[in-house]
């Protein structure tokens, strides 16, 4: 959910560059490797809803009675019905009892700080039962969502909407419609009240007046309010994308492929040699991959990686890589990976530089902090000749559940690690609309070109919901994914890690794709 408002429409430890610190890199970098710290939850197929109400402001909702026809008199004075005062500008339910002419003087009301109130919206819907309302909310991984909802009550024939709160448990990414009304229509068409939460921001709102001729007894009439100032809004209105700029020159395939991420480490974990990178780059080029992402600068990876990229005639996504709470610029571990990138400077083969991967997913950055460590790396690495473009990469629920606009307004694209194994409703054929979809959720959270910093499928792992891991899976998920926009995509990963822990999902070891590339 979005931070703020009810929910709308969810790491590399600096091990130096020696080989001789492999052992201790490979224990610092398990988060890099495992695709969700709740795993295990993600894989437990439960899902439990917990209500518990709370004190909220009401409005009277009038229900709608079936109008019966009668013919019209000539003129009909009536007088609103509505009672109590109007403290917050929802629209107010004028009741016609018969047929006529009714006038409806106008109503201002002055709102002076930012108001949630339980409002009514009406939708005209078929006969038959129909599930409507809700709040509607999109999670990356097993998560428990708090929230408020509207809903109502029939108190001595009375009905009153009411806010509420639910505790939502789930145990697997995707969209959920939390806390819907059931509504059965017996009529052809029948106009219904649906309640929402709606936010009033501060302003001066009017109800101008109304004259209306009524032809059926007992209508309803509702008398919006509208304003100078913001209306109000059941969910913020994301950032278009007609305007976003053009993604800087390089970046992205030209094709159904574009980068792969590379990390330099045996099936046990350690360290491999430059002959071994070399030997690994050659394929990935083979494959007609033309870009590699490195995570980090250790395990010798600037040098070795950069001497075999140049080789083969691949490009580099770089990285700065944050594993534990803090994310200083001037911790030790960040320090040395940017000295070791300033040391570097071979930026001809550089087309971008990601700082942190994950980081406010796993609460190792505060927004505040990544934006201060973005600035000091383009200001560090800037002084040194870089001058491409800069990012991040998170989980699309760290980029809709934070203010991030401190972060969008420093880096040039944006960026987002999206597994559609994770989402227990998408099969492996249509992972290819999942990843875009998410990309498109993190494109207009900042209004910018945006890209893929991870994904793939798993090719052996248990079941989560209908996505299933196994070899025929990985192919049909990974070209499903090539097919929807595999040129904006860096697919994760090269190989297996054995040396991982398979996790509670039984699929941390098994993300290497290279086979199905042919190589």
């Amino acid at each position: 959910m979005k931070a703020g408002v009810v929910a709308a429409a969810a790491a590399v430890f600096a091990g130096g560059v020696s080989a001789g610190r492999a052992h201790g890199h490979r224990h610092a970098h398990q988060a890099l490797f495992e695709k969700r710290g709740h795993a295990g939850e993600v894989c437990v197929p439960s899902c439990t809803t917990i209500y518990s109400t709370i004190t909220g402001e009401a409005t009277i909702v009038q229900p709608s009675p079936k109008p019966t026809s009668a013919e019209t008199p000539h003129t009909t004075e009536a007088v609103p019905t509505s009672s109590g005062p109007i403290t917050v500008p929802t629209p107010i339910p004028q009741t016609c009892p018969t047929p006529g002419t009714y006038t409806f003087p106008a109503t201002t009301v002055v709102v002076t700080e930012t108001t949630t109130v339980c409002a009514a919206s009406t939708t005209k819907v078929p006969q038959g039962t129909h599930t409507l309302g809700g709040v509607t909310t999109v999670v990356e991984t097993a998560t428990t969502v708090v929230c408020p909802y509207a809903t109502t009550k029939t108190e001595n024939g009375v009905v009153t909407s009411v806010i509420e709160t639910t505790t939502y448990v789930c145990p697997t990414p995707g969209t959920y419609t939390i806390a819907p009304i059931t509504t059965t229509v017996t009529a052809s068409e029948t106009t219904v009240v649906v309640p929402v939460v709606t936010t009033i921001c501060p302003g001066t709102y009017t109800a101008p007046a109304v004259v209306t001729t009524i032809t059926e007894t007992s209508v309803v009439v509702y008398c919006p309010f509208t304003s100078e100032t913001p209306f109000p809004t059941t969910s913020p209105a994301p950032l278009g994308r007609g305007s976003s700029p053009a993604p800087p020159p390089g970046l992205g395939g030209s094709g159904k492929l574009w980068a792969m991420t590379y990390t330099p480490f045996r099936p046990d974990g350690q360290c491999k040699t430059a002959s071994e990178v070399d030997e690994d780059i050659a394929a990935i080029a083979k494959a007609g991959f033309t870009t590699l992402r490195v995570y980090s600068t250790d395990c010798d990876t600037l040098p070795n990686v950069g001497a075999a990229a140049r080789t083969y005639g691949l490009r580099m996504i770089v990285g700065i890589f944050i594993g534990k709470v803090g994310c200083d610029n001037n911790d030790p571990d960040v320090a040395e990976q940017i000295n070791a990138l300033k040391e570097w400077k071979e930026w001809d083969l550089v087309d971008l530089c990601v700082v942190a991967n994950e980081a406010l997913f796993n609460g190792f950055c505060t927004v505040s902090q990544l934006t201060d460590l973005i600035v000091r790396t383009k200001q560090e690495l800037g002084s040194v000749g870089y001058n491409g473009p800069f990012t991040t990469t998170d989980v699309v629920g760290a980029w809709l559940e934070n203010d991030v606009s401190s972060i969008c307004s420093v880096i040039d694209v944006v960026a987002a690690n999206a597994h559609a194994y994770f989402n227990g409703q998408t099969l492996p054929g249509d992972a290819g609309k999942f990843v875009a979809g998410q990309l498109s959720l993190v494109e207009d959270v900042c209004g910018k070109p945006g890209y893929v910093m991870e994904t793939g499928w798993p090719s052996a792992g248990v079941c989560n919901g209908v996505a299933c891991a196994g070899h025929s899976e990985q192919r049909e998920a990974i070209e499903s994914i090539m097919n929807e926009l595999g040129n904006k995509v860096v697919f994760f990963s090269f190989r297996d890690d054995p040396w991982k822990n398979p996790g509670d999902c039984q699929c941390e070891q098994s993300w290497g794709c290279a086979e199905v590339f042919g190589v």
